[in-house]
């Protein structure tokens, strides 16, 4: 699944498929999967905080 249109995904598809990939492709590391996918991290976390989703560094997830 390709991220660079993050921006006009439904949020909650798009918490679930972020998480996924921090679980399966990148251990947690938020870092790692902006960097992969070469999308802005504050635009992503803004994206997902609108919908009530904080990253959890401690969990390597949003929640």
């Amino acid at each position: 699944m390709n991220l660079s249109k993050f921006e006009s995904m439904d949020t909650v598809m798009l918490m679930s498929i972020v998480n996924m990939k921090l679980r399966d492709d990148f251990a947690g590391d938020l870092d790692k999967l902006v960097a992969y996918f070469d999308i802005d991290k504050t635009a992503l976390e803004a994206k997902l905080a609108s919908a009530g989703f904080d990253f959890l560094a401690e969990a390597g997830q949003f929640r």
